[in-house]
């Protein structure tokens, strides 16, 4: 790297703090690109605690904004769709669409309680029911749709898309992980929403790519749900992947619980998902009703 470069990098890191995560032991970065924004964005992002595809996804997109821009201002961080490969909306292979804020967002372990949320007023559930007895499956989807209904909660199903598609589901929630194996075009043909998780910058432009109705963003904070692959992306970062997003629905998710709530709402994501934090409650009602009051937006006092 040049001198010019090296000064670029240590300068894009010090402008960016707060979207700095530890760092342990990286190796010296590939390069895609000979453009010295480039090389000095992947340095920069890997210092900053990226992990490589990220970082490789990052750097990309600070040499298209250089391009576009005419400059490279280190204090500037990319949030322009196009500057990430993304199309401009809207888009006639999309999802069908769901709200664009969908508040509290409970997962939920099984269609009772999944019938407990909805009757408390939770407005977006999640049926994570883990099983590999298909019968059984098909049993607690059935059991979910009809547990809201006659409720205003829209509820997903995380991973089983098949049966979510035969008991007429609202939609469907998959990982990174099912986007090669799930049948995408069927749920598209069948009506249902299609919301897709995201933990960095490389997932989300893959998720962008099949235009999807709401994606997840996370773990904004440690978790003990499932084992994460990247570490825990922070409320900095979330605020950037929600400006880069904006044009989604979007859910944060990971470790999130009343006292954080406030700051990951103040990123501007229109939906917070919690798992813990309601099933675990002592009164799972009433630590709902708490979570939904954050997404009240507070008034103005009068002048």
């Amino acid at each position: 790297m040049t001198t010019h470069e090296i000064t670029l990098a240590q300068a894009i890191i010090a402008a960016h703090p707060g979207l700095a995560l530890p760092v342990a032991g990286q190796e010296l970065p590939h390069f895609s690109s000979a453009e010295p924004a480039y090389r000095a964005a992947k340095v920069a992002c890997l210092g900053l605690g990226f992990i490589e595809t990220d970082a490789e996804c990052l750097a990309h997109a600070w040499q298209a904004m250089a391009a576009r821009t005419g400059q490279c201002d280190p204090a500037s961080w990319p949030d322009h769709a196009a500057d990430f490969g993304m199309q401009a909306w809207p888009r006639q292979d999309a999802f069908a669409p769901c709200p664009h804020k969908l508040g509290l967002y409970a997962v939920l372990p099984d269609a009772a309680w999944v019938a407990r949320m909805a009757r408390a007023g939770v407005p977006t559930v999640q049926l994570r029911f883990k099983s590999d007895d298909a019968q059984a499956v098909a049993h607690e989807v059935r059991a979910a749709v009809a547990a809201v209904k006659g409720t205003d909660s829209l509820l997903f199903i995380n991973d089983h898309w098949q049966a979510a598609i035969d008991a007429g589901a609202y939609g469907v929630h998959l990982g990174q992980e099912d986007l090669d194996t799930a049948d995408l075009q069927h749920i598209r043909a069948a009506g249902l929403r299609l919301g897709l998780s995201s933990h960095g910058y490389a997932e989300m432009c893959k998720a962008d790519r099949v235009s999807p109705s709401y994606i997840a963003m996370g773990a904004v904070f440690p978790t003990t749900l499932k084992r994460m692959v990247t570490a825990p992306q922070g409320t900095g970062r979330l605020h950037a992947y929600a400006r880069l997003m904006r044009d989604y629905p979007l859910v944060a998710i990971g470790g999130i619980d009343a006292s954080t709530l406030p700051e990951v709402l103040s990123s501007g994501v229109g939906s917070v998902a919690v798992v813990r934090a309601l099933v675990a409650a002592e009164q799972p009602e009433a630590m709902a009703a708490s979570l939904q009051a954050a997404f009240i937006p507070r008034l103005s006092p009068a002048l």
